[in-house]
């Protein structure tokens, strides 16, 4: 059974029990989580309040955490106990075929004119996992609930791994002051089971053309300056960097980032990529190799010998760059370790295409 949870007040060596009382709390619950959801013990982004689902009934509260998992937060208030756990799981079994389109599609309409991707950025400090609901949480609130729902939540979760818990929420006044209590009655984890229900991974898609490219820049180093100026990308030092720069198509469309700083160019791939040393570009419609032009940076690494040291280089036909100081960044927007990365994030290539003026 759920822990009874108690509350006196201490007036010296005297201490006096609270009664509890749950005379309009449920009817207030979904208001105080929608305002402050870390009261169910985590960080979580509410995405959607009372979302119709596709066979009836809404959704009292929707939220996702910082590793994209779909939390499905309903309330008792006047259920039967064995309804409230039931219907949650019929629920949570819409919300497993959820897409990423659909989930910012429900953010749109609870949050109009707030992109999800800010929203999540501002909530969690980075942008949205590529990949979103890949897990489904789900957290019944209650005040109280009989023997026979307790039975059915423990042997769910604790026999099945189902990630299915009870949030119970107790209503103290003294003094004019309120209080609220909190226990769950399995023990809690603020991570969603790896056990957990749907496997299913909703990525948003690709459209098989966009790809993110970090410009890493360092003091006496690379300089987006002469990449700006001669059209290229580059990256190397170790096989970690220049790998992923290898898998870059020509003909794909590149988004050109400098980490901390933001986007600062988009363009085209001419050629696949090569080595510095032997990588050419054309200047006045001329070929000429990359090591011979007036650079600013310096490309050399010790040992470079070796292709897995040295610094790769690829072409790139430049639509539009702005100055270092002029980078663009929003919060929300895709970045990522990987020298080279598919770019899914529609939100990303709206906003840079917009700020650099560039018609899609």
């Amino acid at each position: 059974m759920a822990l009874e949870m108690g509350l006196w007040r201490a007036d010296g060596d005297k201490l006096t029990r609270i009664t509890p009382t749950a005379v309009g709390l449920e009817s207030q619950l979904e208001n105080y989580i929608e305002s402050d959801p870390s009261m169910l013990g985590e960080g979580l982004l509410i995405v959607g309040r009372q979302v119709p689902t596709a066979h009836g009934g809404f959704i009292d509260l929707l939220a996702v955490d910082d590793s994209g998992n779909l939390h499905v937060i309903e309330l008792k208030r006047d259920k039967t106990p064995r309804d409230v756990t039931a219907q949650t799981i019929d629920y949570a079994s819409w919300v497993s075929t959820l897409g990423h389109s659909d989930i910012t599609e429900i953010f749109s309409v609870y949050k109009p004119g707030v992109p999800f991707e800010e929203a999540f950025a501002e909530q969690f400090g980075e942008a949205p996992p590529d990949e979103l609901n890949a897990t489904q949480v789900l957290t019944i609130v209650a005040a109280s609930v009989d023997n026979a729902t307790e039975r059915i939540v423990r042997f769910l979760n604790e026999s099945f791994g189902v990630p299915i818990n009870v949030v119970f929420f107790r209503h103290f006044e003294d003094g004019g002051v309120s209080y609220l209590a909190r226990t769950w009655l399995v023990e809690h984890e603020t991570q969603a089971p790896a056990g957990g229900s749907a496997k299913k991974k909703s990525k948003e898609p690709w459209n098989g053309h966009d790809w993110y490219v970090s410009f890493g820049e360092f003091p006496n180093g690379r300089q987006w300056v002469d990449a700006m100026k001669h059209g290229f990308v580059s990256a190397g030092g170790d096989k970690w960097f220049s790998r992923t720069l290898k898998n870059l198509p020509v003909g794909a469309r590149v988004f050109a980032c400098i980490p901390k700083v933001g986007y600062v160019g988009v363009g085209h791939v001419l050629a696949e990529a090569k080595r510095f040393d032997e990588a050419t570009v054309k200047v006045d419609g001329i070929e000429k190799q990359l090591p011979d032009l007036d650079l600013v940076g310096n490309y050399r690494h010790d040992g470079d010998a070796a292709d897995d040291v040295a610094e790769w280089a690829v072409p790139v036909q430049w639509t539009r760059t702005v100055p270092r100081g002029q980078g663009f960044w929003k919060t929300g927007m895709f970045a990522n370790q990987n020298s080279a990365a598919k770019l899914r994030q529609q939100f990303t290539i709206e906003q840079v295409l917009a700020a650099f003026e560039i018609a899609d």
